[in-house]
């Protein structure tokens, strides 16, 4: 159950208006109640309640929990988004004594602890629980040496029955992880086919990259300068280790590569942008990278972001349904991705995906009975992938995972508010002649506030607190009651195009 009651859930959550596409906000609704089912009680855990992942009750996963997080923190008070990863930290690296009460699943599965810890803070500049979390506790910089140094075989001991898929996969090696479809989280992905010996996976290594930039950034929110110079320094020798082995530049894309010839694989998933999410490509890589994301012979088209090219023989033979991770299109991947363009400024490029993929899942939402967010979708159709190894019958429906597109893809792509900063005490909205648009009862830090559009070009906006809302680049003051605000369209048209220029200069 939720830690509020049934009459008080709905007040949680912030409440998007769009009434171009009513049915993305009643899909919204669908969302966070479906989020709702989410959360489980097991007083034995150093977190209760927590947040399930919706596959088997005895289990939790890194990856699912983490993804469910990075919706959870639009509504902290119902949700226990961020505290659940206690749950992964406390038994992990903390030296529990005895068989877990749950089995994490993997526990070598992505290590992003870090990035969703970050983006949490940016909702609630709580800087206690980040010092707390790096220097008293110590446990990002402790799961990256663990997931540096873990060895495969090891196995996580769990006071339930069912323990497969606990033993370790990953393995360090001189240039990257060697590691598995199953840890990775794209199980039956047929990465790796055609190399002359195991690949290093480039997801593996794009993601502690990733760990080891927001370890550095929360380092210096908090003002620990020594440990961010550290640990920027970590993620500026993996950034090189990337881009020096990972980058083919004649394809212009992000491939696994062999680990003893360092040959290319070149089996191209979404997994190959985990490196923009993690700020390591270049400018013009970033854009390369962008080609292929809009190309509907690869990632683009009605519906993007399948979780294998289009052109791959594998996505073929598993047409029309993707058989789960040859194809059919995943919540993760395709939030990830989406983000990942973000972080070069292509947010016409990223809002436009983001919209075809919530057609996607509304479209098969009505579609298909019984009425539900699903595991994974059809890339060809509006209908749920087909389960993997040729087993009848498609994926499940889902709690999970699958609510995040749903809720953040609505809130900070299509609607555009697309940076909340407690810490600034600001927020950034992305501006765009839509008709009525915004979102009532958006929280930040102490602040809570209603912001709508009118078709006009008319700004209405209250707030508990003053705070700064930046539109389209230009900063406005918000005082505490009623404020109003002119956009005038063509003007703010032209600056969102110029807002869209690249964030990130020489790959920072």
């Amino acid at each position: 159950m939720s830690r509020t009651g049934a009459n008080e859930w709905v007040a949680q959550w912030p409440r998007p208006i769009l009434e171009r596409a009513p049915e993305w906000t009643a899909l919204y609704s669908v969302a966070w109640e479906q989020a709702r089912a989410s959360v489980r009680e097991c007083p034995d855990l150093p977190q209760s309640p927590y947040l399930w992942p919706g596959v088997w009750a005895h289990s939790i996963w890194i990856w699912d929990t983490c993804f469910m997080a990075l919706y959870g923190r639009y509504a902290p008070d119902a949700l226990p988004a961020i505290e659940s990863l206690r749950n992964f930290y406390v038994p992990l690296h903390d030296g529990w004594t005895g068989p877990y009460p749950r089995n994490i699943q993997h526990p070598d599965n992505p290590p992003l602890f870090a990035w969703v810890e970050h983006d949490h803070f940016k909702f609630t500049h709580d800087v206690d629980h980040i010092r707390k979390l790096l220097i008293e506790d110590c446990y990002l910089q402790r799961h990256f040496d663990w997931f540096d140094r873990v060895e495969p075989g090891w196995r996580f001991e769990s006071a339930t029955e069912r323990r497969f898929g606990s033993l370790v996969r990953l393995k360090k090696m001189e240039h990257g992880y060697l590691w598995h479809g199953l840890p990775s989280g794209m199980d039956n992905t047929p990465r790796g086919r055609g190399a002359a010996h195991d690949i290093l996976w480039v997801d593996a290594i794009a993601q502690q990259g990733l760990a080891a930039l927001y370890i550095s950034r929360l380092a210096e929110a908090i003002g620990e300068a020594a440990l961010s110079v550290e640990w920027r320094g970590r993620y500026d020798r993996i950034r090189q280790t990337v881009n020096t082995y990972y980058w083919d530049d004649e394809d212009g894309f992000y491939y696994d590569i062999d680990h003893v010839t360092r040959a290319f694989c070149k089996v191209k998933t979404p997994a190959s942008y985990w490196p923009l999410l993690a700020e390591m490509a270049t400018p013009e890589q970033a854009r390369r990278m962008l080609g292929h994301a809009l190309d509907a012979g690869t990632f683009g088209g009605e519906r993007p972001w399948p979780t294998l090219a289009r052109t791959d023989p594998d996505y073929a033979e598993a047409a029309p349904d993707g058989r789960y991770w040859r194809g059919g299109v995943w919540a993760p991947t395709t939030y990830m991705a989406i983000k990942a363009l973000e972080k070069y400024g292509f947010f016409e490029e990223a809002t436009t995906l983001a919209e075809r993929a919530l057609g996607h899942i509304e479209r098969t939402y009505r579609a298909v009975e019984p009425a539900s967010l699903w595991e994974a979708l059809s890339p060809t159709r509006d209908h749920p992938a087909d389960r993997p190894h040729g087993k009848p019958g498609p994926v499940r429906p889902y709690v999970g995972w699958s609510s995040l597109p749903p809720i953040a893809l609505l809130i900070e792509n299509v609607l555009g508010f697309h940076d909340v900063d407690a810490a600034a005490n600001r927020v950034h909205w992305r501006w765009r002649p839509q008709g009525r648009h915004g979102i009532e009862q958006l929280r930040f830090g102490p602040v809570v506030t209603d912001i709508l559009a009118e078709a006009d070009g008319q700004v209405r906006v209250t707030s508990n607190r003053p705070y700064t809302l930046v539109i389209n680049g230009t900063p406005h003051p918000v005082q505490a009651g009623a404020t109003r605000l002119n956009v005038d369209g063509a003007s703010a048209s032209a600056a969102a195009a110029k807002a869209d220029a690249p964030l990130l200069k020489n790959g920072r």
